[in-house]
């Protein structure tokens, strides 16, 4: 076995016994926030499972994509890998959030140009289609992809070792320090990040909502209003039908008139 550093974990202690039991342990909680989130949605907007489970698997195949990236990337270094983790997942959790909002909003704004109504974030047909959720899961692993080569790229820049070795310097036990690099900070950061990124790639109810409601009062007072000119249209028609019958009679009647009156002056 490699010998053990003073501080800090050693070589491969990610991915010991003790480093994989966190990383189950803290998929299962970080994964449990999406649960609560659904369960917080509004009953009109809830998402059914199917629907959720389809969301919120882009996500955990991204996840999972980054998790195992910061695992290899951090046992490169002779340096303590625990620390080189926690500031791959740092950066993931904060320029890289904004890494994959900008990048869901250029793949929406694609997608919706070619009009591939499939692959629009959390559009999957009616019945959800299997195929779908497939293209959106693609989509969203290069995105992810996308994001991890910036924050690789970030990483080269130097100085980032000095913030290594003060990082968790002060803890002198490797497994007090992998519990905070392996399970605390990412489950705290992680039920934000998933909170928000779910946020982003879900169908927007609310707007549909506003829409389909706007539309259908358009459609009413539309359909209000040629009620109300149909109604007036034969009234109109049975007025002047009634003033040209009446018109005709009296014109009827004044010949009449005139006709006897001819009548008796002969």
């Amino acid at each position: 076995a490699p010998p053990r550093p003073a501080h800090g974990c050693g070589s491969g202690a990610l991915l010991g016994r003790f480093g994989v039991v966190l990383q189950a342990l803290l998929a299962l909680c970080a994964f449990s926030t999406l649960m609560l989130k659904r369960f917080k949605e509004p009953e009109e907007e809830r998402r059914p499972w199917r629907i959720w489970f389809y969301d919120t698997s882009k996500q955990a195949t991204g996840a999972l994509f980054i998790h195992f990236a910061n695992v290899f990337l951090s046992d490169l270094t002779e340096e303590d890998p625990c620390s080189l983790y926690l500031i791959n997942f740092i950066l993931d959790a904060t320029l890289g959030v904004l890494l994959i909002w900008l990048g869901v909003k250029v793949v929406s704004w694609f997608v919706q140009r070619k009009k591939y109504t499939y692959l629009v974030f959390g559009e999957y047909g009616d019945p959800p289609q299997a195929a779908a959720w497939i293209g959106q899961c693609i989509l969203y692993l290069l995105i992810m992809v996308f994001e991890k080569t910036v924050i690789s790229l970030v990483l080269l820049i130097p100085g980032w070792t000095k913030l290594q070795q003060i990082l968790l310097g002060f803890i002198p036990s490797p497994q007090l320090e992998l519990v905070l690099v392996m399970f605390v900070v990412p489950f705290i950061v992680n039920a934000i990040t998933f909170w928000v990124v779910d946020s982003l790639i879900m169908r927007k109810y609310k707007q549909k909502d506003t829409l389909d409601i706007n539309g259908s009062i358009e459609t009413s007072q539309a359909r209000r209003n040629g009620e109300s000119q149909m109604l007036l249209s034969p009234d109109m028609d049975f007025d002047q039908s009634e003033s040209d019958q009446d018109t005709s009679g009296l014109q009827g009647t004044n010949e009449q008139m005139t006709q006897s009156s001819s009548q008796v002056v002969t």
